[in-house]
């Protein structure tokens, strides 16, 4: 039987993983849920009728398993990793924690699939979720137009930051309607987020940001190429998703009806394009949805081939969580073989 465990569980990521389990036929006897110092008798759902017992990462033996996702911070990951490497487990790690290594690859599945075979630690990552919803519907663009460079602003829901950013929100916006001070209530966030745009997420690298900064480096390794990224990342005043403004410049002619043609023929891509008033998707559509929505898909004038689209996305779950159980699938088929 075929042992599966999950690390972080109580995390947005973890708990979207386990959906995505048991969505995909996987049952709760098949998963084990992790994280780290874990009081005994916690759980965690998994299904409607079924609760998961959530073990101690601290405690947990790997021996036995035959893959782990790792839904955790970088500190975790980079701690605990090694544990289950040690004891031949394959790993997916959702943080960027092994980034540097130029032994673990990052994963976008159904693009670059023959990397897996290619790991020589049993170790794999997945692109953050910016990363992946700004590529996926740009891989077979990629391989036909040769991308040079892309400018992208994102525009991030608080769940970027977990549950306590998410609850900032909430409170400071109920504060504000109760006519109560919010200056006591600002700890997730150096700025008020209600009713307010924030131009940072993560700390600053120089003049950019963690994600402004993994954006271009982590596209340069999915795509294996010197391709170019600009990103502006700004954290908004919602609950879920990632919306983003993507203008793309290529090295060939770009025919953007057929540019058009390949996303709507892209697994997992949607596009919804009207020229009409509510013509388009927005963070509001995507909630809970497993595919990344396109609209407002346009040549781009100001430059030679060039062209730029609206990007909106469930992040944490259509774009991480999916993508590490995609991985998950395809690791599992491997070892069968």
């Amino acid at each position: 039987m075929t042992k599966i465990a999950i690390a972080g569980v109580q995390g947005n990521i973890g708990r979207e993983i386990l959906s995505f389990l048991d969505e995909n036929g996987y049952k709760a006897s098949d998963i084990v849920a992790l994280e780290s110092k874990a009081p005994l008798g916690t759980q965690v759902s998994f299904s409607e009728d079924e609760d998961l017992d959530v073990f101690n990462l601290d405690e947990f033996d790997f021996a036995n398993t035959d893959a782990v996702i790792f839904a955790t911070n970088d500190v975790i990951a980079k701690h605990y990793i090694p544990r289950a490497l040690a004891k031949n487990v394959k790993v997916i790690d959702c943080s960027s924690a092994f980034f540097a290594d130029e032994s673990v690859p990052l994963i976008i599945a159904g693009y670059n699939n023959d990397k897996i075979m290619a790991t020589t630690k049993g170790l794999v990552a997945s692109p953050s979720a910016a990363v992946i919803q700004m590529l996926s519907p740009l891989l077979r663009i990629h391989e036909k137009y040769n991308i040079k460079r892309i400018v992208v602003s994102t525009y991030n829901s608080t769940s970027v930051y977990g549950k306590e950013a998410m609850d900032e929100l909430f409170s400071q916006t109920r504060r504000i309607y109760m006519n109560s001070p919010i200056v006591d209530d600002q700890k997730v966030f150096h700025k008020q987020i209600a009713f307010n745009v924030i131009p940072q997420i993560g700390d600053f690298i120089g003049e950019e940001t963690q994600t402004e900064w993994a954006m271009n480096a982590e596209s340069k390794k999915v795509l294996g190429t010197d391709i170019k990224v600009h990103a502006n990342s700004a954290i908004i005043p919602a609950f879920i998703g990632s919306a983003q403004y993507v203008n793309v410049e290529c090295n060939n002619d770009v025919d953007v009806d057929d540019v058009r043609h390949l996303m709507k023929n892209t697994d997992g891509i949607i596009v919804f394009d009207k020229n009409t008033d509510g013509g388009y998707v927005c963070l509001t559509d995507i909630q809970g949805e497993d595919n990344i929505y396109i609209s407002r898909l346009r040549q781009d004038s100001s430059i030679d081939n060039g062209f730029s689209f609206w990007c909106v996305a469930d992040d944490q779950r259509a774009c991480i969580a999916k993508n590490a159980v995609n991985i998950l699938k395809l690791i599992l088929s491997l070892k069968q073989h």
